[in-house]
């Protein structure tokens, strides 16, 4: 891409060697146009620029067992309210809930998403 862009190639020429040379192994389009653009902008390094996106902060270990504790604490309680009780945003409070701690939401109440026959039976006698 480098070398071409410094040969003054177009983008549309670039990709088109490189789907005559390469063959199966090519870059998409939309790559090879954004490369003259990083170059013309001084940006000479070949390697892929770090995202500037924020780490996410909210599924730490730390955070994973305040949800937990708030949602035994009281099964019934709102993805909102375990989010202002645990100071966890909702996002990450409802990630951590669904991917982190196995858990889906039945009739208002937070339980594991893989439930034993008893456990069954237990939830349809509640909903009596």
């Amino acid at each position: 891409m480098k070398f071409c862009f410094l040969l003054g190639k177009t983008a549309a020429e670039t990709c088109h060697n490189a789907e005559g040379r390469f063959k199966d192994e090519v870059m998409s389009t939309t790559q090879v146009y954004e490369w003259p653009v990083r170059f013309k902008r001084g940006e000479m390094s070949l390697d892929n620029q770090r995202s500037c996106a924020h780490p996410s902060m909210g599924r730490t270990d730390e955070n994973v067992e305040k949800v937990h504790q708030a949602v035994l604490a009281n099964r019934r309680q709102t993805i909102d309210k375990n989010s202002e009780i645990t100071g966890v945003s909702r996002s990450s409070c409802q990630r951590i809930l669904t991917d982190d701690l196995m858990m889906k939401q039945v009739v208002s109440k937070f339980v594991p998403r893989v439930l034993t026959e008893e456990q069954k039976k237990q939830a349809c006698e509640c909903l009596l």
